[in-house]
């Protein structure tokens, strides 16, 4: 009895192996939303989510009055395949913390906490492995959650139009073009945003990648309208079919950009 309970348990776990194994080995790649500026077409398959974290995110801004150091860590999203075509999302900063000199007085003000929580869903309308010609539709909205440190405050929304082209030989273009009802820089009430991201894929190898990209975004806050410019690269490397690691810079392209941002972070699909 006891040699019939030993082999009833093996065959169990091969059999939760064999399931394991079966939805590790999925018919599309890895799509992850990391790294990068821009967002992409592709939606994760029906029973399959993918988990992606920033591990560490440093953005650094100065100018002629202060300068700013904001550090994140644990900027998490999961993507839960729904259908064919449609994914759902859910995402949320665990940690930031805000660091502002006073480049006069030289008084330091210190302010930390967790971030919004951000809910969307990705409908994908040609292509949702990511091939070829892919473009989705993308509806979110960000809640309040957050502390001041970098929580927007109140709640916001938007539509996102990710679009990807093959263009043959490791090279893949993508377009993010964006509008927003942007939360206030007070903190209360919501005003007009709008701007896209261009970025061109290029395949290092048969696990590594690089993204080149910029972004353009006007941003009507009613109390400083500005518009803001950045470009970035960014460095990908899946060592399996269902992990990835990355790590990028972004830097400013005008003065009312951030300086400069470095982040590295992770892809799990499951």
């Amino acid at each position: 009895m006891k040699a019939a309970r030993i082999v009833a348990v093996l065959a169990g776990l091969l059999s939760m192996s064999a399931l394991a194994a079966a939805k590790e080995s999925t018919g599309r790649d890895l799509c992850a939303d990391r790294p990068g500026l821009g967002t992409p077409a592709c939606t994760v398959e029906p029973g399959h989510m993918v988990f992606e974290v920033g591990l560490g995110d440093w953005t650094h801004e100065r100018d002629a009055q202060s300068r700013t150091d904001t550090i994140e860590a644990g900027d998490m999203l999961l993507r839960v395949g729904l259908t064919d075509d449609l994914e759902a999302q859910w995402g949320w900063s665990a940690y930031g913390h805000v660091r502002t000199r006073d480049r006069l007085s030289g008084a330091v003000d210190r302010d930390d906490g967790v971030g919004d929580m951000t809910l969307a869903l990705r409908r994908n309308l040609h292509n949702p492995d990511g091939s070829g010609f892919s473009v989705a539709l993308m509806p979110y909205a960000s809640l309040p959650v957050g502390g001041k440190a970098i929580g927007a405050g109140d709640w916001g929304a938007g539509l996102l139009l990710p679009v990807s082209f093959d263009l043959g030989h490791g090279l893949s273009l993508g377009v993010t073009p964006e509008v927003d009802a942007a939360v206030d820089e007070d903190g209360d009430g919501r005003h007009l945003a709008f701007g896209s991201v261009i970025g061109l894929d290029v395949a290092l190898g048969d696990t590594l990648s690089a993204t080149i990209e910029t972004s353009l975004m006007r941003d009507d806050d009613p109390g400083d309208h500005e518009t803001q410019a950045l470009g970035g690269l960014a460095l990908a490397w899946q060592p399996t079919d269902a992990m990835q690691f990355d790590i990028g810079v972004a830097t400013g392209l005008n003065s009312a950009s951030p300086d400069s941002e470095v982040y590295l972070g992770l892809a799990r699909r499951f």
